[in-house]
């Protein structure tokens, strides 16, 4: 585990689109694997810069995203369907057919949808670089604490915790949706390499007890520190309560 130190998230951020563009630039055919939320909103405008600037090409890229609410309309700017189209695809040569974000139908209880979304990423000769966000809870996509960790994409009840935080991007907390389809632990642990960004100090405690707790599904991001790549990139804030270096 690489932990990396910056003054601001603006360079924590700007920090994981350079190891964005190096993937691509070392392998152009990358899978890649996306998350959504406020945190990598400044990596992606970053890369859609690169783009532009000729930098960085997307056409042979093929992407998987950690998540998404079930029994949203896709429609809706709070969708994660809606927020990737906004914040990076429609910016960029990305072909429509290599763009996958998981599917719950109403109804579904994840596992049709979870084998299938699991069999796409197999298929696609799995994924080579992770992007994640990390919640106050410690959760990793959507998975939330539990008494064990699950290995493949699964549609999740959300914690209050994590409805709470999510509320600010709806109009209410009452319109926040209850259950989310995510990429299971086993998912991103088969990622090839994991970059995470954490920024404010309200992601402080998080960090700590995933740098230095131990493995516990109660804070699923522990996991990561037995990965064999994995990038950690924080603001000052989000550091805070790490040991001095």
């Amino acid at each position: 585990m690489q932990i990396h130190i910056y003054e601001t998230a603006e360079q924590a951020c700007r920090a994981a689109a350079f190891l964005f563009a190096a993937q691509l630039t070392r392998k152009p055919e990358s899978v890649l694997g996306l998350a959504t939320g406020s945190t990598p909103v400044p990596c992606y405008r970053d890369l859609i810069a690169y783009h532009q600037q000729g930098l960085v090409d997307f056409s042979r890229v093929t992407t998987f995203n950690l998540d998404e609410y079930c029994g949203i309309d896709y429609q809706n700017p709070c969708s994660y369907h809606a927020f990737m189209e906004e914040n990076l695809f429609r910016h960029v040569n990305l072909r429509a057919e290599a763009i996958h974000l998981p599917d719950a139908p109403r109804g579904d209880d994840g596992g049709a949808s979870g084998r299938a979304y699991d069999a796409a990423i197999e298929a696609a000769g799995g994924i080579d670089l992770q992007l994640l966000g990390i919640g106050r809870n410690g959760h990793i996509g959507f998975n939330e604490p539990a008494d064990a960790f699950t290995y493949g994409t699964h549609v999740v009840n959300l914690s209050q915790n994590t409805i709470d935080a999510n509320a600010r991007f709806f109009d209410s907390v009452d319109d926040v949706p209850r259950q989310a389809i995510s990429m299971g632990i086993g998912n991103i642990m088969a990622c090839r390499s994991v970059v995470l960004i954490a920024t404010g100090e309200s992601k402080a405690e998080a960090i700590l007890r995933t740098v230095h707790g131990p493995i516990d599904p109660h804070v699923p991001a522990s996991i990561l520190s037995v990965h064999p790549s994995v990038t950690i990139l924080l603001d000052r804030e989000a550091a805070s309560l790490l040991p001095a270096r």
